[in-house]
C-alpha cells in the first residue's frame, strides 16, 4: 500500500508578490498592501523589505508612512489574489494532479508515490521551490503524512520534512512546541486559549480531552487528531484525478506548433497502448500544456463512443485546433511539459464482426466520427440530437442533448440508441395541433 504523503505550499507574501508585478518600482523598495479595516487604512500585506524595516500587519498606513515615507503601497484585491492562487494551483498540477486550495494563501498537494520522479522528497521540494522562485513568489514548504501536519511544518517550523510513521515521542518533539495556531483553528478560539494559558500544541496534547472539548469545542480535538494523523484527513482537489494519463517533459521548452502536434501524436500512441492493456476506451480527453511562465493551457475534447485508437484521438484535437486556431495552444515563451489525460473511460471489449451487419456497423462508425469531429470543431453544445426521456407529459418526453454525451447518459433509462434499425418507440416531435394520418393500402 502506498504511504500517503502531502506537500503544503504556503505563500506568505502572496498579496505583495501579486501587487509588485505591475508596478515599475525598485525591487529593493519596501512594499505594502493596504485595505480599509474598521474604518482605518491598515497594512494587510508586507513584503520582505517592509518587514525588515519593522512594518507589521495591522499597522495603520499613517503610522507606516510616518516611519518610512518611501513606502510603496498598493490596494488590496482579494478577488485577484484568489484568481492568482488558482493559477498557481494549475501550475503545481505539473507535480501531481491532486492539488487543492489551503486557505487564502496556500496549496495542498497529494504527492503520494511521486517523489521518486524528482529524486526523492528533498528533490521534489527543491523543484517546487525553484520553479515558484523563478516566478518571483516567496514560498514555504512542508511535507508530512497528514495535510494538517504538512501545513504546520510550512507555516510554523524551520523543518520541512517529517519522516513517515512518526512515533509518539518523535511527534511530540517535532510539533509540541508549535503555537496552537498550527491546528488551523479560528482566531477567536486561539485567543481564548492564550487567555487560558494554552499557547503551544503540547499544552493541549498533554491535558485531558474532555475539558478541552467542553471549553473550546470538539473541533479542537479533531484538529489535534488530524495533526497527529490519528484520523485520516483528505484534501479536496480542484479537479478529479484522471483515469489514465501520459506526459512528456522537455529539457528545452518547445514553441512551434509542429513540435506540439508531433508530441501529441506520441502521447496519443502511449495512451492508446495504456488503455488497451486495461480494455478501455476514452470518452473525454484533456491536453495540458505547462508553459515556462507558469500558465497552463487546457484543451478538452469528447467522443460519443469509446475510442481506443491514437489516430481517432489526434483527429479530435485537430478538429478543435482547426476551429480555434493557434491561439488555442499559445505556447508563450515555451512549453516544458505536456500531459494527455483520459478524464473518462469506458470498457472497450473486442467485438466479433458480422457479415450481415458489416455495412450497418461501418455506417454507425462513420456517423460517430462525423459527430465527434463536428462537436470538437463547433462545440459540444452546438451539435445535439433528440433524446427520448421518461416523462408523463408528452411535450417533456424529448430533450436535446450533446451528441458526444452518449445515448444512455443523455436520456437515462429507456433512451434510444444512436443508430437503430427499428423505428423509435415514440414520435420525436409533437405538432401543436393534431394532424390526421391518411394511409392507402394496396389490399383491403
Amino acid at each position: 500500500m502506498t504511504i500517503r504523503r502531502f506537500l503544503s505550499v504556503w505563500l506568505p507574501r502572496l498579496s505583495t508578490d501579486r501587487a509588485r508585478r505591475p508596478l515599475a518600482v525598485d525591487p529593493a523598495a519596501p512594499l505594502a498592501v493596504v485595505a480599509t479595516v474598521k474604518n482605518a487604512r491598515r497594512l494587510v500585506g508586507v513584503d520582505a523589505n517592509a518587514a525588515r524595516l519593522g512594518l507589521t500587519l495591522g499597522l495603520t498606513l499613517a503610522d507606516a508612512r510616518a516611519r518610512h515615507p518611501a513606502l510603496v503601497t498598493a490596494e488590496a484585491d482579494p478577488l485577484a489574489e484568489a484568481k492568482l492562487l488558482e493559477r498557481l494551483a494549475d501550475f503545481c498540477s505539473r507535480f501531481t494532479p491532486l492539488v487543492g486550495l489551503d486557505g487564502r494563501d496556500g496549496l495542498m498537494l497529494d504527492v503520494s508515490g511521486v517523489a521518486h520522479l524528482f529524486g526523492g522528497e528533498e528533490g521534489l521540494l527543491k523543484e517546487v521551490e525553484t520553479r515558484l522562485g523563478r516566478l518571483k513568489f516567496t514560498v514555504a514548504l512542508g511535507l508530512a503524512d497528514a495535510p494538517r501536519a504538512a501545513a504546520a511544518l510550512a507555516r510554523f517550523s524551520n523543518r520541512r520534512i517529517a519522516p513517515t510513521g512518526l512515533s509518539e515521542k518523535a511527534f511530540a518533539k517535532l510539533y509540541h512546541d508549535m503555537p496552537v495556531a498550527a491546528l488551523g483553528l479560528e482566531d477567536g478560539v486561539v485567543a481564548d486559549m492564550a487567555r487560558a494559558g494554552l499557547r503551544r500544541v503540547g499544552d493541549l496534547a498533554m491535558r485531558p480531552r474532555a475539558p478541552i472539548a467542553a471549553r473550546f469545542g470538539a473541533q479542537t480535538i479533531a484538529r489535534l487528531d488530524a495533526l497527529s494523523g490519528a484520523t485520516r484527513e483528505a484534501i479536496s482537489p480542484r479537479f478529479p484525478p484522471p483515469d489514465f494519463s501520459v506526459e512528456r517533459r522537455f529539457a528545452s521548452p518547445i514553441v512551434a506548433l509542429e513540435a506540439v502536434t508531433a508530441t501529441l501524436t506520441k502521447l496519443a500512441e502511449d495512451l492508446a497502448a495504456l488503455l488497451a492493456r486495461h480494455a478501455k476506451g476514452v470518452r473525454r480527453l484533456e491536453l495540458l500544456l505547462f508553459r515556462v511562465d507558469g500558465e497552463v493551457r487546457r484543451i478538452r475534447v469528447a467522443a460519443g463512443r469509446p475510442l481506443g485508437e491514437a489516430r481517432a484521438m489526434t483527429r479530435l484535437f485537430a478538429e478543435k485546433l482547426a476551429s480555434a486556431g493557434e491561439e488555442e495552444i499559445d505556447a508563450g515563451f515555451g512549453v516544458d511539459l505536456m500531459r494527455l489525460a483520459c478524464l473518462f473511460a469506458e470498457p472497450l471489449a473486442p467485438t466479433q464482426s458480422e457479415l450481415a451487419r458489416a455495412e450497418e456497423a461501418e455506417r454507425a462508425a462513420r456517423l460517430g466520427d462525423l459527430l465527434d469531429g463536428l462537436s470538437a470543431r463547433l462545440g459540444a453544445r452546438r451539435v445535439t440530437r433528440q433524446t427520448l426521456i421518461e416523462a408523463h407529459v408528452p411535450e417533456q418526453a424529448v430533450a436535446a442533448a450533446p451528441a458526444t454525451l452518449g445515448a444512455n447518459r443523455a436520456g437515462g433509462e429507456g433512451a434510444e440508441p444512436l443508430l437503430s434499425a427499428e423505428a423509435p418507440t415514440r414520435p420525436m416531435r409533437l405538432f401543436e395541433r393534431p394532424e390526421p394520418i391518411e394511409t392507402l393500402a394496396e389490399v383491403p
